[in-house]
């Protein structure tokens, strides 16, 4: 890896000063990527190659009620290009935005593709937004047509309309529960898409033209950032940072268009347009749709694609699920995994240490491959997964170890929606790290330990924001991530905790809440825990969210009654249990951070309350400031702490209750 001192430069008075550091540039021996050339620096123009190379070929599927439905490339291109002129035949002018709401689907994609076409933006919007969450995103995006899943995000529409009077038209796809809705302000999607084929008629050449007008320096996507401490900014997202971000990652990743791809990581998370959206249309990546939420997990093993990516809390679930059915499973089957985990695990750390692999493991593993690995991948879906990706919070090394021990070489990236980071590279994923920095890339360690990006991948700013722009990039050119981190000796990053996390505790140690929180929740019983420090405060300790089904599942099996979430949550043997999984992850960290105390809440941390983000990361002032009291009770050596609490019952009823929360010393 080469570093330099951080050189002196001219510095942009718009911009806030640099920071003093080290400069870190890629070890790979490889120049930066070219600038992709006129014909394709776009992605509009990227689409238009793709249809002219693969026309009559695949480039979607969606699961349709249990049938997959596919989309050739030139189908795709008659509802691009269909719905393009559809709004701009209803006024959509370069420089506008359209906002889209709803689960990921191929109109999804072909309603930002279209409003790319015509040099609009489109703005991705999280299908669980509330009303007012809907209000602040169309506002603030300035959006003038909104495209809308189905009656559930009409309705949302219908109920906030005198808040969004710059809206002209919510277009809708899915018309289930539609049907006698009157109002002249919906639309279809179809009848967009005729509109567009009429006006097509008309104006022959318009859509290749619009496409041809389209430049790098577009900005073609609004993103919101996560918003943990503060209210959301809509990060400018241009063509260049796509195109180039796609030509520097994706030697890494042996993209082609035979892979499939599964999308099912929200739109509104630009890791999934980065590494979903962008390479379908560069290197024609056939991007597959389940039929909803619920039927992902057959779905994925239907497709069994060779590339998708899920956020680290989707992974951190997926390891508890098999774990937990494994406890489930047949005598034979627990053995046959107990036999030759240990012998996965035992290569894994061999090849870490750079050590041979003796010939009887090796005949071990192929054995436990044919007889466990291959079947257990099977089942998940995985049997043919090559670009395995993980992002968001950082995804504890016990998970990572897990897959990596059956055969998934799930690699993690290190990037935000303002910037490309670095990413684990084939058969050089180090546990405890997010991966090494690509050439095009480079990272400044600031003297506090704040990670600086500098890549010409970089967003244009904050939409209507110049000041947050200033703040986020220097001038130097440097985007502060917030993040704390270091790399190591072989090169990889390792990323430790938003600056503003890291606690100190009273003894003047600091530890790093996110690294033992993603530890805990390898156990299949935790679903979300915060750990809790302070200057003010001798030890850590910790809010625990259990996962139900999987709590009441062992329950039922260990014969404990119980009623609701609230009173689970209480049992003694449940505390029991949580405190086995405190111990068992204390005894890997330093004592000053271990947690001495925890409580095991009677509720799930809720995104609409505030709790957290819509990429589902803890937002920590709200929840210490939320939960006051059973701070005060860990640290004020009570048992426990009086809650009022919602309970919901099995049969729908919900009553608000009185509940008192116990304190476990672990």
């Amino acid at each position: 890896m080469d570093i330099e001192n951080t050189p002196s430069a001219p510095s942009a008075v718009t911009h806030r000063p640099t920071k003093p550091g080290t400069v870190y540039r890629s070890r790979i021996k490889a120049e930066p990527p070219s600038e992709p050339p006129p014909e394709r620096d776009t992605l509009p123009k990227n689409f238009l190659l793709r249809v002219k190379e693969l026309g009559p070929k695949v480039a979607m599927r969606k699961k349709r009620l249990g049938l997959w439905q596919e989309y050739t490339w030139n189908d795709v291109y008659e509802h691009v290009s269909n719905f393009c002129l559809g709004l701009v035949s209803l006024g959509l002018k370069q420089g506008e935005t359209v906002g889209i709401i709803g689960e990921n689907d191929p109109e999804m994609y072909w309603a930002q593709t279209a409003a790319h076409c015509a040099r609009a933006y489109s703005c991705a919007i999280f299908g669980d937004a509330t009303p007012p969450d809907l209000v602040f995103a169309l506002t603030e995006t300035d959006s003038t047509f909104l495209v809308a899943h189905d009656q559930e995000q009409v309705d949302k529409a219908l109920e906030i309309k005198d808040k969004i009077p710059q809206v002209r038209r919510v277009i809708y796809w899915n018309d289930r529960g539609l049907w006698n809705y009157n109002d002249p302000w919906l639309t279809s999607f179809s009848e967009i898409e005729a509109l567009g084929k009429e006006y097509k008629m008309q104006h022959p050449g318009l859509f290749e033209t619009l496409i041809n007008e389209t430049q790098p320096s577009d900005a073609i996507i609004l993103s919101m950032t996560s918003g943990t401490t503060s209210l959301p900014k809509f990060a400018m997202i241009t063509n260049h940072q796509l195109a180039y971000g796609s030509a520097m990652n994706f030697p890494y990743m042996q993209v082609n268009n035979e892979d499939n791809w599964l999308s099912f990581s929200p739109m509104a998370w630009l890791t999934e347009q980065a590494f979903g959206y962008t390479p379908h249309l560069v290197y024609g990546m056939q991007v597959n749709f389940p039929e909803g939420p619920m039927t992902v997990p057959n779905d994925l093993r239907e497709i069994a694609p060779a590339a998708l990516l899920f956020a680290s809390r989707v992974w951190e679930n997926l390891a508890s699920q098999v774990r937990f059915r494994l406890n489930d499973s047949t005598w034979i089957n627990r053995k046959l995994f107990d036999w030759f985990m240990p012998v996965a695990y035992a290569i894994i750390d061999r090849e870490d240490n750079n050590q041979s692999i003796p010939p009887h493991m090796r005949l071990l593993r192929s054995i436990g491959e044919t007889a466990v690995f291959e079947p257990l991948r099977d089942k998940l879906g995985l049997v043919r997964a090559r670009n395995v990706l993980t992002a968001g919070a950082m995804l504890s090394p016990d998970v990572l170890r897990f897959f990596r021990a059956i055969g998934v070489e799930l690699r993690q990236l290190y990037a935000s929606t303002e910037t490309y980071g670095t990413i684990h590279i084939p058969g050089d994923v180090r546990l405890g790290t997010v991966g090494v920095l690509v050439p095009g890339v480079e990272i400044k360690i600031a003297d506090d330990q704040e990670i600086l990006v500098r890549t010409p991948s970089q967003f244009a700013g904050y939409y209507k924001a110049p000041d947050k722009t200033g703040e986020a990039i220097d001038e130097e050119g440097w985007y502060h991530t917030g993040d704390a981190g270091h790399f190591d000796e072989s090169g990889h990053l390792i990323y430790l905790e938003r600056v503003k996390d890291l606690i100190e505790l009273s003894s003047g140690q600091s530890f790093s809440p996110q690294y033992i929180e993603g530890r805990l929740k390898f156990s299949p019983y935790i679903q979300d825990i915060m750990t809790i420090g302070g200057f003010d405060m001798p030890y850590v300790t910790a809010i625990v969210v259990i996962n139900f089904d999987n709590v009441a599942r062992w329950a039922e099996k260990q014969n404990i009654a119980f009623t609701t979430m609230v009173d689970l949550s209480q049992r003694p043997e449940v505390a029991a249990l949580i405190q086995a999984d405190m111990q068992r992850v204390n005894a890997s960290i330093p004592d000053f951070s271990r947690v001495r105390k925890f409580v095991v809440l009677h509720k799930a941390f809720d995104a609409d309350e505030g709790e957290l983000t819509r990429t589902r990361k803890l937002k920590r002032r709200t929840l210490l400031t939320k939960y006051g009291d059973i701070l005060e009770a860990m640290y004020g050596d009570r048992d426990a702490v009086d809650m009022r609490a919602e309970v919901k019952y099995r049969d729908g009823r919900t009553s608000m209750v009185e509940t008192k929360l116990n304190v476990n010393v672990v």
